[in-house]
């Protein structure tokens, strides 16, 4: 093997590993829920706030990040250092807080941080990959789903206390930005930017970042809503005990499989095929499950998995999509953009679901996540006639 292969490999694989940990802190509340619903007697709208505070604050860092440029115009890894040292440090005052009230705004902190992990984790690594960026980039989405499932984990395994979980991902989010620093700029690096507060505002001007975002919006109406609820789901259908709790792993978690197989096809067969078939697939899991309520506990579970599989398996190429498309001196900042929006959308369903399922039960809840995919395979059809045709 050469010397640049082994290079990229071992990049990706020490990035893969950062966001492993740093992402734990994303889910590290939800993931305690059952335990905070007793002891804070939390409800239904304040346990859907605790993961809606992290999407708000994502959406916050990511505008100001976009705003200032702040993924091209300073060094990635130390943008990934400082984002998760806050990250590492807003979610660990969690476990000094003994109501939701003073929660939420830490949650909406910790996301606040985190957005300064991902999208320049994303423009880091492609700089080490012109071919087979999508896959690359694609193992460490895989890797940020396997971060976002591993609370369930902890939380599964049981006997420790709530605040344990909090501080032990705490503590790995801050080992992930430390971990980040071993990986500098790859052999293809984006042309060096200016500040440039306009470029927030142009992103979406080319036509190939409208498409592959639009896309990406409709992928994110649906994604974030099943990654949150469906523990809630599975114990009411299937298992209220610890057994929801590991179900939720193993679904979130085969995201991680699906990231790896949505780059190779990506790169081998095309970027908007993939994403359009990986959408039509999570959209039809996403109307068939709640048939399921009455079904064998096996048949649930295997659909979640093809669900979960399939619900981010497209996610990464969105991002590839805007690498190759964008101006390439703010690639960061268009990444950054869509991300912003994406998670904006998350927000409204994460939020809808728990009143999409008071209204018309778990049978029907997550049927209204379809129209996202929906919308999505169209935009990602679109893209591939203008490609086709240019």
């Amino acid at each position: 093997m050469d010397r640049a292969a082994v290079g990229r490999g071992r990049a990706l694989a020490l990035l893969a590993a950062a966001l492993v940990l740093s992402m734990t802190t994303w889910f590290s509340a939800t993931a305690v829920v059952p335990q905070l619903r007793e002891e804070w007697a939390l409800g239904d709208t304040a346990a859907a706030w605790l993961t809606i505070a992290v999407q708000l604050g994502f959406v916050s860092g990511a505008l100001v990040s976009a705003a200032l440029n702040v993924a091209d115009v300073l060094s990635p890894r130390l943008v990934i250092l400082g984002g998760a040292a806050g990250a590492a440090g807003a979610n660990a005052l969690l476990g000094a807080v003994s109501a939701a009230g003073p929660a939420i705004p830490i949650r909406f902190a910790t996301g606040f941080f985190l957005a300064g992990v991902y999208p320049p984790a994303l423009k880091l690594m492609a700089t080490w990959f012109r071919r087979g960026r999508g896959t690359a980039l694609g193992i460490l989405v895989g890797a940020l789903t396997l971060g976002s499932a591993t609370p369930h984990l902890v939380n599964a395994l049981g006997g420790l206390d709530w605040r344990t979980v909090v501080y032990a991902t705490s503590a790995l989010t801050f080992a992930g930005g430390i971990l980040a620093l071993a990986v500098r700029d790859g052999p293809y690096p984006f042309p060096r930017a200016t500040f440039d507060p306009h470029q927030a505002r142009l992103a979406f001007a080319n036509r190939g970042v409208r498409l592959a975002s639009l896309g990406y919006f409709g992928h994110m109406w649906e994604l974030y809503a099943m990654w949150a609820w469906f523990a809630v789901f599975f114990a009411a259908a299937v298992d209220d005990g610890a057994g929801a709790a590991y179900a939720t792993f193993a679904v979130i978690g085969a995201g991680a499989v699906g990231c790896w197989a949505g780059g190779v096809l990506g790169d081998r067969v095309g970027r908007a095929e993939t994403t359009a078939g990986a959408m039509a697939v999570s959209g039809t899991c996403a109307l068939a499950i709640g048939l399921l309520l009455d079904a064998p506990s096996w048949l649930v579970l295997l659909v979640g998995l093809v669900w979960g599989f399939a619900v981010v398996a497209d996610s990464a190429q969105f991002s590839t999509l805007v690498t190759e498309h964008a101006d390439q001196a703010y690639v960061g900042t268009a990444l950054t953009m869509q991300l912003a929006v994406g998670f904006t959308l998350t927000v409204a369903t994460i939020w809808l679901v728990p009143v999409w399922e008071d209204a018309f039960g778990w049978r029907w809840a997550f049927a209204f996540l379809l129209p996202g995919p929906a919308l999505g395979v169209v935009a990602m059809l679109r893209l591939r006639a203008a490609e086709q045709a240019s």
